[in-house]
């Protein structure tokens, strides 16, 4: 698993675990929450380890808020567009990454910049489509 976080502010470094997702919000949610500071709020999708019970409750438990996500609601995470710019860049590569290091780098932190200064433009062609299909 690869868990990577992103805010207007910045973004962490891509961190590869072993383990599923609730060993990503214990490592690295909660220090990420605490470095953004008051008002941070998780935007995850609805994948099954993320509102499992236990992540839930460790959530719940830490102090964390997170988005409330409807089951069909449009993804407006730009986490989710990095990890395909990131899949079509691995396999467009003639040699898959070696390294952590050379995964990392198929993200562009600029990709990363664009897609955040997108959200205002994806969030208003969503209002406008009454949460409908966006080109997004």
């Amino acid at each position: 698993m690869v868990w990577g976080g992103i805010s207007l502010e910045g973004h962490t470094a891509l961190h590869v675990l072993a383990r599923g997702s609730l060993t990503a919000i214990r490592l690295l949610v909660r220090p990420y929450a605490g470095a953004v500071g008051p008002g941070f709020l998780l935007m995850q999708d609805n994948a099954r380890p993320h509102v499992a019970g236990v992540c839930q409750q460790f959530l719940q438990d830490e102090g964390i808020d997170a988005m409330d996500r409807p089951a069909r609601s449009p993804d407006l995470n730009p986490i989710e567009h990095i990890w395909d710019i990131m899949s079509r860049s691995i396999h467009q590569r003639h040699v898959a990454p070696q390294t952590v290091q050379e995964l990392a780098d198929t993200l562009v932190q600029e990709t990363i910049r664009h897609l955040i200064r997108s959200m205002p433009r994806r969030c208003r062609e969503v209002i406008q489509a009454h949460g409908g299909h966006t080109h997004y």
